[in-house]
């Protein structure tokens, strides 16, 4: 679709611009404050997402938007624009380059085009539906690991690790003990544009918002991989779970995720 590219083309530059910004933050000194007891926001958080909703509102004025941290308005339209301004807050309020800005335009609550943007390393991941998926406009897919126990996957643990059972540790030790590596790098969306070129077999984590998986999600699909929630069901906007792997070690990911389902 011509509209799907020019929405595309807008998000990539917008996710430039707020990455860089980012970027220029990364060693300063910064302002931190607690959303929770280790749910962390910080000066950049905020700067990104109104930058990045200046530049999509002036392009597409009569869209919706949603946003993590404060920016969200609805003009009852068929599109809405999902952003992560940082996702990797914590890495990044710390210094630890793994972070990155997350852009997803939804039309009727289906993800349509999908930007995620690592300003350290200068990689950006797209996707559109039915367009494929790219990392710097090469195309990319997912692995071919066939066996779970030759599988690297990732995860990241829920802000209320410390006061809930239902907090993914069980999962984890499950999965440590069944696949190759585990590791937990801290962002969602790059963890999800991770298992779509293949450098990770597989991802699940739980208790996310819609910002955190938009984009990445659509990325996994159109590089050929499976996203479904915790239970097998189709991953959509509404899904606080997800796994996403490159389908060939998706049920068995499935089946050790029933072996830790806090009933």
């Amino acid at each position: 679709m011509k509209e799907l590219k020019e929405y595309l083309e807008v998000a990539r530059l917008t996710a430039v611009k707020a990455g860089n910004y980012l970027l220029e933050g990364l060693n300063q000194k910064k302002k931190v404050d607690f959303k929770g007891q280790v749910d962390l926001v910080t000066v950049y958080d905020r700067k990104s997402e109104e930058m990045i909703y200046e530049e999509l509102s002036r392009a597409f004025p009569d869209h919706s938007f949603l946003a993590e941290e404060a920016i969200s308005k609805d003009n009852e339209s068929d599109y809405c624009w999902v952003v992560d301004p940082l996702d990797g807050t914590t890495n990044f309020a710390h210094g630890l380059p793994i972070f990155c800005v997350s852009i997803a335009l939804s039309f009727r609550k289906e993800v349509v085009v999908g930007v995620v943007y690592d300003p350290t390393r200068k990689e950006m991941f797209v996707a559109s539906k039915a367009g494929g998926a790219y990392l710097n406009d090469h195309p990319i897919r997912v692995s071919e690991t066939a066996e779970l126990d030759k599988s690297l996957l990732a995860t990241g643990f829920p802000y209320d690790v410390r006061t809930s059972p239902n907090n993914n540790l069980n999962h984890f030790s499950h999965f440590a003990v069944r696949a190759q590596a585990v590791r937990r790098c801290g962002s969602a969306a790059l963890d999800l544009c991770y298992v779509a070129c293949g450098r990770f077999d597989g991802f699940w984590e739980m208790k996310l918002k819609p910002w955190d998986l938009a984009a990445g999600a659509l990325i996994v699909k159109e590089a050929g991989g499976r996203t479904t929630d915790f239970y097998g069901r189709e991953f959509d906007l509404s899904s606080p779970d997800i796994v996403a792997s490159n389908g060939l070690i998706h049920q068995s990911m499935l089946e050790i995720i029933r072996l830790g389902l806090v009933k």
